[in-house]
């Protein structure tokens, strides 16, 4: 399969901008056309063509929307596009916000006709500007246009759509936290249940899909269901993008079949390790994952597969490190960002994810012992399920697949080894 059969999101036709009408005379329109003509079958379509969230957690798309559309008495549902994005080695929304806001706005407007939401909030990481302005723009000219009018008859109720900017801290990406910002407070995330679809904004159904699955909405729509699965690799549907970093040689965003295998992104499409350098490791779906070594190459990167290997393909981020590279000063810089990131709701995350930093950073500088090896290993074991959200999770988590797979290294950093 060609590069430029694997582009569906990044094609270069959606390479227009903001401009809505070279969006439209580019093909844009014709899936928000064929959901005006039957919205009752959509959540169908979706289900055949097998989508799964792309924001990391990898749920069935059209279950979430089951859940909205089972809210028949709500006369307001809100949807929250999720472009939040602030995790390090993951920046693929900020990109097709910024270049194709137009695909992503008709995936919205298509979602909205399957469940009846009616207003749609685009949520932007306020750091990433030139996404921003590129989403306001396109907002203008959607809100101007006889199909957003069509859409609004279709559901019966007002229909709006808005930028709203995002707190920009990582934890402003969770769901919870997320609605917390757009109703005007701090992104403190919340326990579930209540799941946003039956109590969100304002206490209203809410759906929230990340950026990239809004995007492959409108395609499936417009090509149908068998179309985007005959797109993927084996048993895998559909496209990804994956946000590829470190010791590439040509690190970028790259589209591919889902089930391209990681062998092929790093050696093909990534053109190999920088020079001199020899493959080490992968920080799968960015640094809350679990790392995958040079065994692990052939693995195809979908969802299942992922898993079977205990690691999660999550946003699509790959962090590629190189031998020579320390795995333990590696963990320490994340585990800092998850420190950092910490809401401070939680004890056992706030002084949780400190004490982790605190001691990775001894044992990284050759001040370690033995029994803080050790109290690392227990506090991998005590840590997980101790937070609202997952981000302490994704500390440990880090952590944990470090120590399975490179436990010599911190032993070798110790005083008493």
């Amino acid at each position: 399969m060609t590069n430029q059969l694997n582009q569906v999101l990044l094609h270069e036709n959606n390479q227009v901008g903001s401009n809505l009408e070279a969006w439209l005379a580019n093909g844009g329109g014709e899936g928000l056309q064929n959901a005006l003509a039957a919205p009752e079958a959509i959540i169908k379509t979706i289900e055949d063509s097998n989508l799964r969230g792309m924001g990391g957690a990898g749920f069935p798309t059209y279950r979430k929307w089951q859940f909205v559309l089972a809210e028949k008495d709500a006369e307001v549902k809100y949807l929250i596009c999720n472009g939040n994005e602030d995790e390090p080695g993951t920046f693929k929304d900020r990109l097709l916000l910024e270049k194709t806001p137009n695909q992503i706005i008709e995936g919205a407007l298509i979602t909205a006709l399957a469940t009846g939401v009616n207003h749609l909030i685009l949520y932007i990481n306020p750091h990433e500007e030139k996404a921003v302005e590129a989403a306001r723009q396109a907002v203008a000219q959607w809100e101007a246009h006889p199909l957003f009018a069509s859409v609004a008859d279709s559901l019966g109720r007002p229909l709006t759509l808005r930028v709203f900017l995002s707190s920009g801290l990582y934890i402003g990406g969770e769901e919870t936290a997320a609605i917390s910002s757009v109703e005007g407070g701090f992104p403190f995330p919340k326990k579930k249940p209540p799941y946003p679809a039956q109590h969100g904004v304002h206490g209203q159904p809410t759906l929230i899909n990340n950026v990239e699955t809004l995007a492959h909405v409108t395609h499936i729509v417009k090509h149908g269901a068998e179309w985007y699965r005959n797109l993927g690799v084996g048993q895998a549907s559909g496209t990804k993008i994956y946000s590829l970093s470190g010791d590439v040689l040509h690190p970028g965003v790259y589209e591919l079949p889902m089930g391209t295998s990681l062998r092929d992104l790093v050696f093909e499409y990534g053109g190999g390790m920088l020079a001199g350098k020899e493959f080490k490791a992968v920080f799968t779906g960015g640094p809350s994952n679990t790392i995958l070594t040079s065994e692990d190459l052939d693995v195809a990167l979908d969802w299942d597969s992922v898993q079977e290997r205990r690691s999660r393909l999550g946003t699509g981020a790959m962090i590629v490190i190189s031998e020579g590279t320390g795995i333990v000063k590696r963990v320490t810089e994340y585990v800092d960002f998850f420190a950092d990131s910490s809401c401070g709701q939680c004890p056992p995350c706030k002084i949780g994810t400190r004490q982790i930093s605190k001691v990775l950073r001894k044992i990284d500088t050759g001040r370690g012992r033995r029994a803080e090896l050790d109290h690392l290993v227990n506090l991998g074991k005590l840590l997980p399920g101790s937070g609202r959200c997952a981000l302490v999770d994704g500390a440990v988590t880090v952590l944990n697949s470090s120590l399975d797979k490179f436990k010599s290294e911190y032993e070798a950093h110790l005083i008493d080894r």
